[in-house]
């Protein structure tokens, strides 16, 4: 940035002149009371800025009051305006960004505070056509000084923000890296950061581990995945979410009474949100883990529900399945192959013909083989029921009715399923 940016008035000569040092001179006499009432202004217009304690008014009082007094003894002076006129700056911008100030918002205090300097501007000029030309001689050279200051601090502003948001994203991976290993860090910063997401040895959580299905996708596209993902969660604490290579890895406190279920539910709904929004992603859910020493095996059992979640995306859960849909899940191409030949083309029949007899089986089988409980289920007749059954029996060659050949159609759907 150069060391010179606010072209000095032309204050000409004669009554021009000596009306514009009149001006300068009440400002630097009044610029205390006049950077009270530009507090006051930004107190109303700037909804960050409202409902502050008085320190916070007195640290942006002394920073409104140092802008006008740096412009003002330039401009007197006759001198242009340097970095090194606006040094405060810098301090005040990093205390904003901090803060959690949006940026915004704080670029907007340093129009509201040039927009009542103006309106002092005016007052002391008065009444008469020297003070008129006085005072139009200070606007361009306040406006180049607004936005010459403002640049600087905007500049100072991200410095601080993209510094602080390196040190956390630091922070949180080397947290990450740790629990997938099953630690949890003693003392320090990391131990902080553990708390802040819930974190405790002895906490019950799930660790989350999710792609972006499409590789040609936006690059940003795990970053935003992590993002949403983070916003999953069943307590006031943030889940931890990074980015690992092209992996989204998260850690989920559940809390002593919360529910994985709901938890999978959501994310669900979130992913379901991201297709719509072109962002398809794979999800696998772990068991819950109880403790940072179990974290281990459930970023192992995530890994393996993601495998399962498909080519096309979505969610696969392991705290919704039972024992024997996650072997289904994780059967091999032996177990596929071992399936009877007959009971293959029965399913891909069925499948052309929209599941129907798979759904009455499995009706029948939750049922307890109960005929009429499962017509129930299936909401037909009775009759109807026991004809599909028949038809089972006829094109896959088992009789539902015996355990044994309802337990093979059983496998088989699953295995069908799985693949």
């Amino acid at each position: 940035m150069g060391t010179s940016a606010v072209v000095q008035p032309d204050v000409g000569a004669g009554p021009v002149r000596a009306q514009t040092l009149r001006i300068l001179g009440e400002l630097i006499e009044r610029h205390h009371e006049i950077a009270t009432r530009a507090v006051q202004a930004m107190r109303a217009d700037i909804p960050s800025y409202r409902d502050r304690d008085e320190r916070f008014y007195d640290d942006v009082s002394d920073q409104v009051a140092r802008h006008y007094r740096a412009q003002l003894s330039a401009f007197i002076a006759d001198r242009p305006v340097t970095v090194e006129d606006i040094s405060f700056v810098r301090c005040a911008a990093s205390r904003r960004a901090r803060a959690g100030f949006p940026l915004a918002e704080y670029m907007n205090a340093f129009r509201v505070g040039e927009q009542v300097f103006w309106a002092a501007v005016v007052e002391c000029a008065g009444d008469g056509a020297d003070a008129h030309d006085a005072a139009l001689a200070l606007a361009l050279p306040l406006m180049r000084y607004c936005d010459f200051a403002s640049t600087h601090a905007a500049q100072a502003y991200v410095e601080f923000q993209q510094y602080v948001v390196a040190d956390a994203e630091r922070e949180r991976r080397d947290l990450l890296e740790l629990l997938l290993a099953g630690e949890l860090p003693s003392r320090g910063p990391l131990l902080s950061a553990a708390r802040a997401h819930g974190i405790a040895r002895d906490a019950r959580m799930m660790v989350v581990a999710a792609v972006v299905v499409e590789p040609r996708q936006d690059a940003d596209a795990p970053h935003v995945g992590s993002a949403v993902i983070a916003s999953t969660s069943l307590r006031e604490s943030r889940p931890l979410v990074m980015v690992r290579q092209a992996e989204i890895v998260g850690v989920v406190a559940l809390g002593v009474d919360g529910d994985a279920t709901e938890l999978c539910d959501r994310i669900d709904a979130l992913q379901a949100r991201l297709c719509q929004e072109g962002i398809a992603l794979a999800i696998g859910v772990s068991t819950v883990a109880a403790g940072v020493a179990e974290l281990p095996r459930a970023y192992r059992e995530a890994r393996a529900a993601l495998e399962a979640a498909g080519e096309s995306g979505g969610v696969a859960a392991l705290a919704r399945l039972t024992a024997f849909e996650y072997l289904a899940l994780r059967a091999d191409d032996t177990a596929r192959r071992l399936v009877d030949p007959r009971l293959r083309e029965f399913l891909d029949d069925d499948r052309a013909r929209g599941h129907v007899l798979t759904t009455t089986i499995r009706a029948f089988a939750a049922a307890d083989l109960n005929l009429r409980a499962a017509a129930e289920r299936l909401q037909v007749h009775p009759n109807t029921a026991q004809y599909r059954l028949r038809r089972i029996e006829e094109r896959s060659g088992r009789n539902p009715r015996r355990l044994a050949d309802l337990l093979d159609l059983i496998v088989a759907i699953a295995l069908d399923d799985a693949a």
